[in-house]
C-alpha cells in the first residue's frame, strides 16, 4: 500500500472517531509526506495546525496510525516552509454545572457550521476552534480584534456554544457595558444597609465560570474602577485556569485607555486580527444569504460581482446591499435581479468612492493575463518559477499601486505572511534596477492598470 492509499485509509478512520469539525479543521488537508525510521511526516498547512495535533490529536494520531499499519511510528508534523526552507519552525508561542444557551447569553445560531471560513478570517477561525477544544489549555487568553463586522462576535459565540454542546464547563458572554453595569450595581444597599451581598452576587456571576467571554473590551476605557475590577476578575481566573475570550475593534497595544497593567495580560495568550473578507469569500458570503432566502436563480451573477467589489469593508454592508436590492426588487415586483437594478437600488447607499473595482483584483488579473497564467495560480501555493515570478511582479504592483498594508496584500495572494510580500516587493525593486528590459514591462502593466 502507498502512503497516499495509507493516509486515505487513516483519514476514513479517524473522521469515524471525532467530531465532523475538529475533523475538518485539523486534519482533512493533512497529507502524509514519509515513513521513515520508524517516523512518519505529515504535512499540514500553518504553525497554529501544527501546535494543534502536536498538543490536542498526537495520541488520538498515534492510536488510529499504529491500528492501521501495525507498526509504531513518532510523528513528526511539517508545513510547506519548512519543507522548502529544510529547516524546523518552533509553534510554542503562536501564542461546573451544565449550562445552556441562554444562560450563558449566548446566541445558539452563531455556530462554526454556520461561520464562512475565507484568507481572512482562517487563522481567527483555527484559533477559536482550538480554544473551544481545548478551554483554558491552548491560548488563554484569546483575544479577537478588527473593525465592527468582521466576524468576531460570530466566533466567540461560536466558542461558547461549542462547550456548551461538548462539556458541562460553565460559560458567560458579556458585553463590556454590561460588565460595567453590573459592577455599579455592586453599590447598592441591602436592608440591613450594607452591599455585601450584591459583591457576593457579581463575584460567583463573574469568577464562578469556566469561561468568560466578553465583547467590546475597548468601552472600559476610562472606567478607572471597573478596570480594577476586571484586573482582579481577570487574574483571578487565569490563576484557576479559566479561560477568558476578549474582543476589541483595536489590538491589545492600542488600547491606549486602558491601564497597561491590562493591555498586558491581553498579550499573555494569543492575539488574533481579523480582516475584511477578501472578494472570494464576500461571494461565498452573498451565495449562502441567497440560499438561505431561497432566491437562488433570481439574482444574477453581475448583481453579485457588483456588490462582492463595492462593499468590500466588513460583512454587515456586504449582507445590507443585498437586503437592500432584494427589498428593492420587490417593491418593484420584480424576480428578475439584474445589475442595472441594483445599481439603481445602492446608488444611494453605496460611497462613490467605492463604485471602483477592487484594485487588487484588477493588477492580478492585467498580470495573470500578461504571463499567460491564471488569477488563481497567482494565489495558489505552486512555486514553479513560471508562476512564482509573476506572482511577486503581482504584488509588487499591489505595493506601490494601492494602499493596502503587507499583510492585507498577502491575504490576496493565498494568505502569505508580510514577510513574503516584503520579499517579492524587494525582489523586483532590485530587478527593475538592474534590468532595463524588464522595467519597461512593469510600466507597460502599470499603464494597463492606472
Amino acid at each position: 500500500m502507498n502512503i497516499d492509499n495509507l493516509w486515505d485509509n487513516f483519514l476514513a478512520k479517524i473522521k469515524t472517531k471525532i467530531s465532523s469539525l475538529s475533523y475538518n479543521t485539523w486534519f482533512k488537508n493533512t497529507k502524509l509526506l514519509s515513513l521513515d525510521n520508524n517516523v512518519a511526516k505529515i504535512l499540514v498547512d500553518s504553525p497554529l495546525q501544527k501546535k494543534s495535533l502536536q498538543e490536542t490529536w498526537y495520541q488520538t494520531i498515534s492510536e488510529v496510525f499504529d491500528e492501521i499499519t501495525n507498526t509504531s511510528f513518532d510523528l513528526e508534523f511539517i508545513f510547506e516552509d519548512e519543507v522548502k526552507e529544510n529547516m524546523n519552525i518552533s509553534v510554542e508561542n503562536i501564542g461546573v454545572p451544565l449550562n445552556t444557551p441562554e444562560k450563558s447569553n449566548l446566541n445558539a445560531k452563531y455556530k462554526f457550521d454556520s461561520f464562512i471560513v475565507g484568507e481572512s478570517n482562517k487563522f481567527a477561525y483555527m484559533a477559536a476552534v482550538s480554544v473551544a477544544e481545548n478551554p483554558g489549555k491552548t491560548y488563554n487568553p484569546l483575544f479577537l480584534y478588527g473593525n465592527s463586522g468582521l466576524g468576531k462576535t460570530h466566533l466567540m459565540h461560536a466558542i461558547g456554544n461549542f462547550i456548551i454542546e461538548n462539556s458541562n464547563k460553565k460559560v458567560l458572554y458579556v458585553t463590556s457595558e454590561q460588565f460595567i453595569t453590573d459592577f455599579l450595581n455592586i453599590n447598592k444597599k441591602d436592608e440591613d444597609g450594607t452591599n455585601f451581598s450584591h459583591i457576593d452576587s457579581f463575584k460567583n456571576k463573574y469568577r464562578g465560570v469556566d469561561v468568560l467571554i466578553i465583547d467590546d473590551i475597548q468601552f472600559l476605557g476610562g472606567a478607572t474602577q471597573t478596570q480594577q475590577e476586571f484586573f482582579n476578575t481577570f487574574n483571578t481566573l487565569y490563576d484557576d485556569n479559566k479561560q477568558i475570550i476578549i474582543s476589541s475593534d483595536r489590538s491589545p497595544d492600542d488600547l491606549k485607555k486602558l491601564e497597561d497593567r491590562l493591555r498586558t495580560r491581553f498579550n499573555w495568550g494569543l492575539s488574533v486580527n481579523i480582516y475584511p473578507p477578501e472578494y472570494e469569500m464576500r461571494v461565498k458570503i452573498l451565495k449562502k444569504k441567497i440560499i438561505g432566502q431561497n432566491m437562488q436563480g433570481t439574482i444574477s451573477d453581475d448583481v453579485i460581482d457588483y456588490i462582492a467589489n463595492n462593499c468590500d469593508s466588513d460583512v454587515r454592508q456586504l449582507e445590507g446591499a443585498l437586503t437592500r436590492v432584494i427589498a428593492y426588487a420587490t417593491m418593484f415586483n420584480t424576480n428578475n435581479i439584474n445589475l442595472n437594478l441594483a445599481i439603481d437600488a445602492l446608488k444611494d447607499y453605496l460611497s462613490k468612492a467605492s463604485f471602483t473595482k477592487n484594485n487588487i483584483q484588477k493588477i492580478q488579473k492585467v498580470v495573470a493575463d500578461y504571463y499567460n497564467i491564471t488569477v488563481d495560480d497567482l494565489k495558489s501555493k505552486k512555486r514553479k518559477a513560471e508562476i512564482a515570478f509573476p506572482r511577486q511582479v503581482a504584488i509588487y504592483l499591489c505595493r506601490t499601486l494601492t494602499d493596502e498594508s503587507f499583510p492585507k496584500i498577502g491575504i490576496h495572494f493565498g494568505g502569505r505572511d508580510h514577510s513574503t510580500v516584503m520579499h517579492s516587493v524587494d525582489k523586483i525593486q532590485n530587478e527593475i534596477k538592474t534590468n532595463t528590459q524588464f522595467k519597461n514591462i512593469i510600466e507597460s502593466l502599470k499603464s494597463k492598470i492606472v
